[in-house]
């Protein structure tokens, strides 16, 4: 007998059709990162691996270049198309009132994916959710979770309000992982839970990579990532300086739809790599250029490199990530449209490497919320 989900897309031409599970089978727990960018899917590959290490059976749900970017990673899971909130970026750098202009499309958004997750549920006979930053993945039919870093909203105006909006639907979930450990080594006060009205819980600093030996000797590794425009109009900036330093570099643009390599000079320019080469590509670059997002700092940290932060214009986590750790000299920072590289790469070098604290996390324990009959 088969299951029909009439209002989803899917991709990659996998089917919409489902067996109905048999009675010994493992359990089956979607996760679904947000698609802003691709650290919400990134930091949510770890996660996956341990749930399947652990006995679950794991389906994804997202769309856009997160999709793009697990099916990559985990090619025999099944996936659901599940569209975004469509937001909308500027050029300018005047994020916060963008994002407020846009609270109404958010919402009627979030509405609208809670709606579909109780057919998901349903059809799919999930037994669990992990939700990153998908404010509207509940439901009182299976137990869900919330995994945000980001309990304290950055906001120079409407902090309050803005505050007890995001309270007010994580509340709605079952609990609230935070990547980061219980002394907010990483997320500083981002993470601060103290007087929240929920349940968190601490899950370490989430990252996908792990130490390797070098292969070869590499002055910059540069990532893009991020929605537009801001991603092109940061890869134009460092592809045109990179080529002028004449260091050796390479720069990877996260553009997971397109599979191409150039050369100019001593910079080489990826599409995208594969976990696996990323990790090994980091391993071999003294230094690492990005943006500030929490995701790719978690990576970093995991690999003890140095960094040159780069936060998105306007996006007031960023900015308060990048000047945190400027501020402790864990990594150099510069505002994109200061931004200097040979002087960068310099003052990079003569920083310690950022890392994490170590920090144990019980998954049997923190899992055993979807082990309950």
């Amino acid at each position: 007998m088969f299951v029909f989900c009439q209002f989803l897309n899917f991709s990659k031409n996998r089917s919409i059709f489902k067996y109905f599970r048999n009675v010994n089978s493992k359990k089956r727990i979607l996760i679904a990162p947000l698609d802003w960018g691709l650290g919400h899917a990134s930091r949510c590959i770890p996660i996956a691996r341990v749930l399947e290490k652990e006995g679950f059976e794991v389906i994804f749900a997202t769309s856009g270049r997160p999709l793009e970017l697990l099916i990559k990673e985990f090619p025999k899971n099944d996936f659901i198309k599940l569209e975004g909130y469509n937001i909308t970026y500027p050029k300018n750098g005047q994020m916060v009132m963008s994002m407020l202009s846009q609270l109404f499309k958010i919402w009627k958004s979030i509405r609208k994916e809670h709606i579909q997750l109780q057919q998901i549920i349903d059809d799919y006979d999930i037994d669990g959710v992990i939700s990153d930053n998908r404010y509207g993945l509940y439901s009182k039919k299976v137990p869900c979770v919330f995994m945000t870093h980001q309990l304290k909203i950055q906001s120079p105006i409407f902090y309050e309000t803005l505050q007890n909006i995001n309270f007010k639907y994580i509340h709605k979930f079952d609990e609230c992982w935070v990547p980061d450990s219980n002394t907010h080594y990483l997320s500083g006060q981002l993470s601060n839970a103290k007087n929240t009205p929920f349940k968190c819980r601490y899950v370490g600093a989430l990252s996908r990579f792990e130490k390797l030996e070098k292969t070869e000797n590499l002055d910059i590794l540069a990532i893009i990532s991020g929605p537009e425009p801001q991603r092109s109009i940061f890869e134009e900036l460092l592809k045109k300086q990179l080529i002028a330093s004449k260091l050796k570099a390479l720069l990877v643009l996260g553009k997971t739809e397109e599979n191409k390599v150039e050369k100019i000079g001593s910079l080489k320019l990826v599409s995208h790599l594969s976990a696996k080469s990323l990790n090994q590509q980091m391993v071999n670059a003294d230094v690492v250029i990005s943006r500030s997002g929490y995701s790719t700092v978690m990576d970093i940290a995991k690999l003890h490199k140095k960094a040159i932060f780069v936060p998105t214009p306007g996006q007031t986590e960023q900015l308060y990530l990048a000047k945190y750790f400027y501020d402790k000299n864990m990594a150099f920072a510069m505002h994109q449209n200061e931004l200097d590289i040979q002087h960068a790469f310099q003052k990079a070098e003569n920083l310690s490497p950022l890392t994490s604290d170590n920090f144990e996390v019980d998954w049997y324990d923190l899992l055993s919320l979807f082990k309950s009959e």
